[in-house]
């Protein structure tokens, strides 16, 4: 392996098994070429490949940081990691359709464990949880299950909900959205989904299970989106 590969390697190992925590910073870039022998090029290549595959998060003047727990996505293989963050409605309203959304659920609970853990939350702490039917042209596409902690998206309101709360975290909070990590699978619908999709029994689901991150590596967002499969494709970019 090449110098900055065995570094990625390295700090990876550290970051899986635990050494590393989620949220914590990495040594800096002097600390980590005197730690591994190497320069700052080499060090820089290193943290770059692991951002690349959304392992850690990199501010300019601040450093690296590993970002909340995702071991679950690491561990599948289908998991795909994106920086496309556009949103339900921006990306369809890009096509020209109009976007509404069904609220169903809009409450503020304690989260589940694997919520908490999604979020590198506190059983303690509070969070939105909100399912939605997102619409393009009158059409249900999508149910959406999201809970956000109320530390880092304060004051999301019902009109929010009803619109796009990315656009309440972007543009009301002056937050950036930096990436995703998602695992796609398919599954059948729930009764309940049949009936606000409007979907044959036989119909199957494309599941996206999503954690959102903002610029300094924070979770902000796990969400598990259930699209009707015969409305919806999945497209991502594969790079050797």
């Amino acid at each position: 392996m090449l110098k900055y590969e065995v570094v990625a390697s390295d700090l990876r190992n550290r970051i899986e098994s635990g050494q590393y925590k989620a949220n914590e910073q990495l040594p800096t870039i002097a600390e980590m070429c005197k730690i591994y022998g190497v320069s700052e090029i080499t060090v820089k290549k290193a943290t770059e490949q692991l951002a690349g595959i959304g392992l850690i998060s990199t501010r300019k003047g601040s450093g690296s940081y590993v970002k909340g727990d995702v071991g679950a996505f690491l561990r599948d293989p289908s998991a795909e990691m994106s920086g496309q963050m556009a949103g339900f409605k921006a990306e369809h309203e890009q096509l020209g359709a109009e976007v509404t959304s069904l609220v169903k659920t809009f409450e503020v609970i304690h989260p589940e464990p694997e919520v908490a853990e999604r979020l590198s939350a506190d059983a303690a702490d509070f969070v939105y949880r909100i399912v939605r039917v997102r619409l393009a042209d009158g059409m249900p596409l999508v149910v959406e299950y999201t809970y956000m902690p109320i530390s880092i998206v304060p004051g999301l309101r019902l009109a929010d909900v009803e619109s796009s709360i990315y656009e309440h975290i972007e543009q009301g909070l002056g937050l950036r959205i930096d990436s995703a990590h998602r695992i796609v699978r398919a599954v059948m619908p729930t009764p309940q989904e049949r009936e606000w999709l409007g979907l044959a029994p036989d119909t199957p689901l494309l599941e996206v299970e999503q954690v959102g991150f903002l610029d300094d590596g924070r979770p902000f967002e796990y969400s598990v989106a259930r699209h009707s499969g015969d409305r919806y494709s999945f497209h991502a970019v594969a790079k050797h």
